[in-house]
């Protein structure tokens, strides 16, 4: 009876146990149901949108700035210089005192000459005179044919000698103005190379300064020789406008217009060379600086631009994250005709008002769920991201 009972208590038991663990399995998927779902993670994003409006269409090229003239400014004569006229980097204007040459013994020589012919214009006064006596007794036959005609020829000879006289006094003025030396152009002027109380000679290699024209100016930038037929095209319509502009294009130096094409390919490089004039005003090129040189050539309307840092590059290409309207991202490819002033223009691939994704690509596959961010917090992303993103 005992052992009956005991095993009836532990049969109870069992059930009790079996029956709480139904109560509890069925309970829990209820709160489990109940319970709020895990929230989906967004990666932080900088977006753009894409933009429509004209958009220019450049070609660039690094050029070399060359100055229109540049002239040694030397000596005709040798002398001692006595003044210095100008200071080094001075604007001159043609005709301009530079310096003077000690004009004392080119002096002397035009008063020699010019006495010289005083002598020679005496001495034919006498002569004519003396052939006018000569002729009225010939005449009368007190002189001899002879005489007279001696006479003449001396007249004639005292007026040659007074020819040679003039010709020597224009040549001793000729030389007496070169003991100033001027500038033959408007420019700017160098280092000095010769300085005052020296002797200056005619065949001193260096002169005595460099002046060089600066305005204007011209500009000569290389661009490839398949870009040609494009150029010349445009050319036809008239003049192409030409930008200069710093080295790392962050100054616009001065706008002028292409002046002419080379007139044969440089084969070595494969390219053509190009000229382009500026005014210069404000002098902001100068001869022998390097500048990128940016030819318009065309203006397209309505063209559609992203900020250069939306498009990526691929094994297939340029892309770019466009976030859909859910605010998840998907992959679009796209053909980027240009990239200039950090703006890429895209020729297909986007529309205009799509918003795409500037920074934090890293972050992103396609379907992920981004969040924009804006003002100050765009900024702090776009820098961290620069000290993440990998060179290259």
């Amino acid at each position: 009876m005992r052992r009956k009972f005991i095993i009836s208590a532990i049969t109870a038991f069992a059930v009790a146990a079996i029956v709480g663990a139904l109560v509890v399995t069925h309970r829990d998927p209820f709160e489990a149901a109940s319970a709020p779902a895990p929230a989906v993670p967004t990666a932080p994003v900088v977006a753009g949108s894409v933009i429509s409006h004209d958009v220019p269409i450049y070609l660039q090229g690094v050029g070399t700035v060359i100055a229109y003239n540049t002239v040694i400014v030397r000596s005709q004569i040798q002398g001692q210089i006595t003044k210095i006229n100008f200071t080094e980097g001075q604007s001159v204007k043609t005709g301009d005192l530079l310096a003077l040459i000690d004009p004392r013994p080119y002096q002397a020589q035009l008063e020699q000459a010019t006495a010289n012919r005083s002598r020679d214009e005496a001495q034919l006064t006498n002569a004519q005179a003396n052939l006018k006596r000569y002729t009225t007794l010939g005449n009368q036959g007190w002189a001899t044919p002879q005489l007279v005609e001696t006479q003449t020829a001396q007249v004639a000879q005292l007026q040659a000698s007074i020819k040679a006289d003039e010709a020597m006094i224009s040549w001793a003025q000729t030389q007496l103005s070169y003991t100033q030396l001027t500038s033959p152009i408007d420019g700017v002027t160098g280092i000095r190379q010769v300085d005052i109380g020296n002797i200056i000679h005619p065949t001193d290699p260096n002169g005595l300064v460099v002046v060089t024209q600066v305005e204007p100016i011209s500009v000569i930038f290389t661009l490839p020789e398949t870009n040609l037929p494009q150029i010349q095209q445009h050319l036809a319509n008239g003049a192409l406008k030409v930008e200069a502009y710093s080295q790392d294009n962050t100054i616009k130096l001065d706008e002028g217009s292409l002046d002419f094409i080379d007139n044969e390919i440089v084969q070595t490089t494969g390219s053509v060379r190009l000229r382009a004039n500026f005014p210069n005003k404000e002098r902001r090129l100068w001869p022998g600086q390097l500048v990128n040189a940016w030819l318009l050539l065309d203006t397209r309307p309505s063209g559609l631009t992203v900020s250069a840092p939306a498009v990526q590059q691929g094994a297939q290409g340029a892309y770019v994250y466009v976030i859909n309207a859910d605010s998840t991202v998907a992959v679009r490819p796209v053909k980027v005709a240009q990239v200039s002033g950090g703006q890429a223009l895209i020729d297909s691939g986007l529309s205009a008002g799509e918003q795409v994704v500037v920074d934090g690509q890293y972050k992103l596959q396609p379907g992920t769920r981004v969040t924009i961010l804006h003002g100050k917090a765009a900024e702090e992303a776009a820098a961290q991201d620069a000290q993440q993103t990998p060179i290259p």
